[in-house]
């Protein structure tokens, strides 16, 4: 609770916001923000993690429901999370 905060980020217009600029001073010294490289999404896990449901869940399927596409996505996320070691080496792999 009372260490030092660390996050990465892309670099979307909205992580550059001023409405968060008060906050941002108040934690100034606790949160270090570090922004990836501007279009690198190689860099950023969550884009190869993106680029796996896509395959798996909505590429070459039609759903009749917004539902249906809720509840793949849901069980995709529910499989994936039973082997965490495995998908972040997954995901890690490119580095």
């Amino acid at each position: 609770p009372k260490g030092k905060i660390v996050i990465v980020l892309d670099n979307a217009r909205i992580h550059h916001a001023k409405l968060l600029q008060p906050f941002l001073e108040e934690m100034k010294g606790r949160l270090e923000l570090v922004f990836l490289p501007p279009y690198s999404p190689k860099l950023n896990l969550v884009e190869g993690l993106w680029k796996w449901l896509k395959s798996d869940v909505i590429n070459n399927v039609f759903y009749h429901t917004v539902a249906e596409i809720r509840n793949n996505v849901q069980q995709f996320m529910d499989e994936i999370m039973k082997s965490r070691w495995s998908i972040i080496d997954r995901l890690c792999v490119r580095f």
